[in-house]
Parts: structure tokens; C-alpha cells; sequence
């Protein structure tokens, strides 16, 4: 590398020293020295590379202002006069992560080299990791250190313009991109010694890795319908008209719940869906698409149910991180316990 590279480093609220989730609407900002994170970035880099300048952004306030956001942070990251984007490490926050995600994306569209990190399960890699560069990290500020390390080392390979080699070689997660090689052994032959070292129980690398999502055990049935207290539960969306708790349209962090003591069914014109997945136009015409209290009340009156819940509950099933979804349907399944329901009608878009 003729001469050290010049980083421009993007942050959130927290990491950026603005504060909590108090002030995730904080708009863009810039800082002419390392911040945080990137000052121990810096000092990763060491005689490689320097940080020019950082750019802040609240979490909310980007993810509900994006291209606006965008614009702002892409000016001050091109008036810095750097040479390469640094975005994060976002860990496993998902909406810091999609901010990340999507300013290395919008920065490589102005033909400059951009990276970011963070944890697989953050749901900024499976928005992005076709477009930009995505480190591996833990899910916590844990393995900060290794996680600068890692973007300071791959900072400087981007920057020296070199091709990369595959994902598992280089260390990002694979972008899908896919090349001819010429290889020794035929199909077959690795076929055959992958089989071979696996029912030996040696270390093997697949071609073809396979997702590994967990197995979730059904609850048994509920003994009794007719005397049990069941709960109308939904990752629609429907919220009150306005959406008054602010619940995510994708990624959801929270679920919510709203009474519909002595409700015979939803008024017209008085709940909506907030989920950016589908097109929520009949569900707002008619809210028993989502959640079908009208149905469940005739069930209630014919004895073929003991009797509702006081509340329906809510959360929005896109683009969701599956541990936070585990936190909220652990959270769900605690708050249904304490009011003695005993079975739920679950509703999906």
C-alpha cells in the first residue's frame, strides 16, 4: 500500500456518545476524530490507515427518515475526503445493523469500497450481504476487540484493491457471488472424501452449507376448549389507528397488547396494520382479517370456547431477528400464563 488509507467510521447514538434509546431519534451528525469504537479502530490500523471522520445517526431516526438519512451521512462522509467506509461493529442490534447495512451499500454505490460487521443473526446481513462486505462478530460489545481487528486488517486489504477470495477463506459472509475454478479432484472425488471424513468424524468443508434452524416442540392440546380462556395473538401488525406505541413495520423489537374487553368486534376504520411485508389494504378494511374477534365471540357464545382473553396481542413478523422473536414470544407466553389463558388462535399475514 503506497500511502496509509483514510477512514471515514459510522456509528449509532450509543456507540457514537450521544446516548441511549432516549436519543434514537438524534438526526446525523459529524466529528472530525475518531469517536468510541474508533479510536481503538485506530489504533487496529496503526501506521496503515487513520480515521478522518465520524458520522452519527440515531437509530430511530434512520430507520424512519432512511433516505434522508442517507443523504445527510453520505455528504459528510464524501466532505471528509475518505477513501473507504467503515460502518459498526452493529453486534446483534438489528436496526443499527440496517443502517450499517444499508450506508456501506449506498457509499459502494458511489464507487467506493465499504464494510461493515455483525452477528449472523442480525437481520442487516440478510438485507446486505449480496452488496457489501459483512465481518462475522458475537452478539454482544464483547468481542469488540476482534471485531475491529477484523475490520481493520479487511479495511486495508479493500483498500489495496486486491481480489477477494471465498467467504470462509477471507472471513465475510458469503455474498452469493459465485466463480469457475479449476480444481484438482473432479465433483465426485470431493464428494466422495467429504462422505469419507465425515463418517470418520474428521473436520470437512461443505460446498452446499445447510441453514441450521432449531426444531420448537408443540405445546400439547388443550384439554378442555370448552372451559379454557383462549387469546387471539397476531404478527400482523394491527395496531390502534396511528400505531401510538410506535411498533416497528419490520424487525420488531416489542409486542404489544390492547384490550378488547367487551368488544363484540374491531370498528372500521379504528385499527391498521403496521407490517412493511405485505400489503396491508384488506387487513385496514376489514381488521378481523388479522385478528378475528368477531369469529372468536360467535365461538364464545356457542360454548365451543370457555371464554377470550381481555387483550389481543400483537408484535410484526418481517424481516424479525429470531432471538429477539424467541425474547418476545417467551415474554408472550409469560404475560398469557399469568392471566390463565390456556390456548391461542394465532394469525399470520
Amino acid at each position: 500500500m503506497d500511502k496509509p488509507i483514510k477512514i471515514v467510521h459510522y456509528l449509532n447514538q450509543f456507540f457514537g456518545g450521544i446516548g441511549g434509546e432516549e436519543k434514537a431519534d438524534a438526526p446525523p451528525e459529524y466529528r472530525s476524530a475518531p469517536v468510541g469504537p474508533g479510536i481503538a479502530l485506530a489504533r487496529q490500523l496503526g501506521e496503515r490507515g487513520s480515521i478522518v471522520g465520524t458520522i452519527i445517526c440515531g437509530d430511530n431516526y434512520f430507520i424512519e427518515n432512511e433516505q434522508d438519512a442517507l443523504a445527510q451521512l453520505l455528504d459528510m462522509a464524501t466532505d471528509s475526503g475518505a477513501d473507504l467506509l467503515v460502518a459498526g461493529p452493529a453486534f446483534n442490534s438489528g436496526r443499527y445493523g440496517t443502517a450499517c447495512g444499508a450506508l456501506a451499500q449506498a457509499w459502494r454505490g458511489e464507487g467506493k469500497p465499504g464494510l461493515t460487521a455483525m452477528n449472523v443473526n442480525n437481520p442487516g446481513v440478510e438485507l446486505y450481504r449480496n452488496d457489501v462486505y459483512i465481518l462475522p462478530t458475537g452478539d454482544t460489545v464483547v468481542s469488540m476487540n476482534q471485531a475491529l481487528s477484523d475490520l481493520a486488517n479487511f479495511a486495508v486489504k479493500l483498500a489495496e484493491g486486491r481480489e477477494m477470495g471465498p467467504a470462509h477463506e477471507e472471513g465475510y459472509f458469503p455474498t452469493g457471488l459465485r466463480k469457475n475454478l479449476r480444481v484438482p479432484q473432479g465433483a465426485a472425488e470431493r464428494a466422495v472424501d467429504m462422505l469419507v471424513s465425515k463418517l470418520a468424524g474428521k473436520s470437512f468443508q461443505s460446498e452446499l452449507p445447510v441453514p441450521d434452524f432449531s426444531n420448537v416442540d408443540p405445546a400439547p392440546p388443550a384439554s378442555n376448549l370448552a372451559s379454557a380462556k383462549v387469546a387471539l395473538v397476531t404478527e400482523s401488525g394491527l395496531v390502534p389507528f396511528g400505531n401510538p406505541d410506535k411498533l416497528e413495520t419490520w424487525n420488531a423489537s416489542k409486542w404489544l397488547k390492547y384490550s378488547i374487553s367487551g368488544l363484540e368486534a374491531l370498528p372500521q376504520g379504528q385499527y391498521e396494520a403496521w407490517h412493511g411485508g405485505c400489503d396491508t389494504t384488506g387487513t385496514n378494511a376489514d381488521p378481523h382479517r388479522a385478528v378475528p374477534l368477531d369469529a372468536a365471540r360467535a365461538l364464545e357464545r356457542a360454548g365451543i370456547i370457555g371464554g377470550l382473553c381481555d387483550h389481543y396481542y400483537v408484535t410484526t413478523g418481517n424481516m424479525a431477528n429470531i432471538k429477539v422473536m424467541e425474547r418476545i414470544g417467551r415474554e408472550m407466553a409469560q404475560d398469557m400464563k399469568a392471566q390463565g389463558v390456556e390456548a391461542v388462535i394465532l394469525t399470520a399475514t
